[in-house]
């Protein structure tokens, strides 16, 4: 896409002048210039968020950016495979660098498809310096690599419990601590007044956008790594004890009437007033809320752009985690993760980019401002606006190849035809109808009657001749079994 053109050539200027005095890269001495090729989510973004940083101490390096915009598919969900069709664009480009996700699986694939470049070698030869990032970051993306580091990611983007501090004064009632379970957080919650009229009064918990039973039920079901589906026999699995404890957790909140229930899901057009007015927690009528990293960056905004914002005191607690294990969250994602190309024929150059998004300079800079995510690199966000960032930083990340497995073992078309079901017997629930046990009974027994269809269906298709198979992969309408999902949603 076009750039401004007069915007780079200041760039160019300040970089030269950052470089004076220092020698030129090995490729200049050879009288060669330096480039490379990176797949990344939109040029103008890349340019935004990393590409102009390095281009200022980089002016002679040429940068030649992939956009996967053209990946997104609106007009037919239900059958474009996105998994599939970023591993093709990816061996039809051949990009130096790839931008990969832990939390759709994208990375621990291109790993064991072989597409990447082992980075472990480069580190020990230019003594990279792996000691202050987010030890949770190296060891997550070394375990998804068996052993072996195959990429490395600027940032991370963690979920965690954000509270009113002033409301739980004005109350009485103690703040959150790290490391609490869904079950201690919406105990907390019930404590919390639930008189007053719905357009004023407080809540003791609520998330963006609120909560459904589905909702609340998966969120905890999530953090607890529950599978709706056993592998291993390809059964459904959610009437066991486990799924109907979260369900139950959830009900029983949603009853206390603690818990915000927006009419609808909201609205994200009009003005901003009535979009922060739908967020209940930035507009301080909710003790509690568990989000992401992003929270902070919405306070901000709703402060700078409402005259008669009323701010408050924010706190922060680690999780929440799962009761089998204090230490470690599954709301923790890697979603910028830089990669190689194996047999890459700029490695070098890549690994140079690598190495300074890593490094400590872009840190730096990157630490002046606030985004979605959070610096790997530990020491230069240890606060924001008075707001402790260590609490983002305690908990080791979790992440579930078993979640991955599952999603990628059921067909696509499944879930268009098991969510009737699903939400016919939550509103049976819902209606004091059904009980919970009932309710997810019988949801697994009709929704395995329509997974045991598909599966035989798929079973059929496998069995057809190469080029059936061939045509119908093109046209969008099959699911190859151990390609990654599109996200990672319970």
């Amino acid at each position: 896409m076009r750039r401004n053109w007069l915007h780079k050539g200041l760039l160019v200027l300040l970089g030269c002048a950052l470089m004076a005095g220092c020698t030129s890269g090995t490729a200049q001495e050879q009288g060669q210039k330096s480039r490379f090729k990176i797949m990344f989510s939109d040029e103008s973004y890349f340019y935004q968020e990393y590409g102009d940083l390095y281009t200022i101490s980089h002016p002679d390096v040429e940068i030649e950016v992939v956009s996967m915009n053209s990946l997104i598919n609106y007009s037919d969900t239900k059958s474009f495979d996105h998994a599939k069709a970023f591993s093709d664009f990816f061996d039809k480009e051949m990009p130096d660098i790839v931008l990969l996700s832990s939390s759709n699986g994208d990375y621990q694939k291109f790993v064991e498809d072989g597409k990447l470049m082992e980075l472990d070698s480069l580190i020990q030869r230019d003594k990279y310096d792996l000691d202050t990032f987010y030890s949770g970051m190296v060891d997550v993306l070394k375990e998804e690599g068996d052993g072996k580091l195959y990429g490395l990611s600027p940032t991370f983007s963690p979920s965690a419990v954000f509270y009113n501090a002033d409301l739980f004064a004005k109350y009485g009632i103690e703040v959150p601590h790290d490391g609490m379970t869904w079950k201690e957080i919406l105990d907390l919650a019930r404590r919390f007044p639930t008189e007053g009229d719905k357009d004023t009064r407080v809540y003791g918990f609520g998330m963006l956008y609120g909560d459904s039973l589905e909702s609340l039920a998966s969120e905890i079901a999530g953090y607890q790594g529950l599978q709706m589906l056993s592998p291993s026999t390809m059964k459904l699995t959610l009437n066991s004890d486990s799924w109907v404890q979260a369900y139950k957790l959830a009900k029983d909140a949603l009853d206390s009437n603690a818990i915000y229930k927006p009419d609808s899901e909201g609205d994200s057009s009009g003005t901003v007033r009535e979009y922060y007015q739908n967020q209940l927690f930035v507009n301080g009528r909710v003790a509690m809320t568990v989000e992401n990293f992003s929270t902070l960056r919405n306070l901000k905004q709703a402060q700078d752009s409402l005259e008669d914002y009323k701010p408050f005191q924010i706190g922060v607690a680690a999780g929440p985690v799962d009761p089998a294990d204090s230490e470690s969250s599954r709301g923790i994602f890697f979603n910028d993760i830089f990669a190689i190309r194996a047999n890459s024929p700029n490695a070098d150059a890549a690994w140079d980019f690598i190495k300074y998004v890593n490094g400590e300079e872009c840190a730096k800079v990157k630490s002046k401002s606030i985004s979605q995510s959070l610096l790997s690199r530990m020491g230069y966000s240890e606060e924001y606006k008075g707001i402790d960032l260590e609490p983002f930083y305690k908990l080791k990340p979790k992440l579930d190849r078993e979640s991955r497995r599952v999603w990628d073992m059921i067909p696509k078309s499944f879930y268009p035809k098991y969510q009737p079901i699903l939400n016919r017997e939550l509103q049976l629930v819902q209606a004091n109808k059904k009980s919970i046990e009932e309710a997810l009974q019988t949801v697994q027994k009709e929704s395995q009657v329509v997974l045991d269809m598909l599966l035989k269906e798929e079973a059929e298709k496998s069995g057809t001749s190469d080029s059936a198979k061939t045509e119908t992969s093109a046209a969008g309408t099959t699911k190859s079994f151990g390609e990654a999902p599109s996200d990672s949603s319970i």
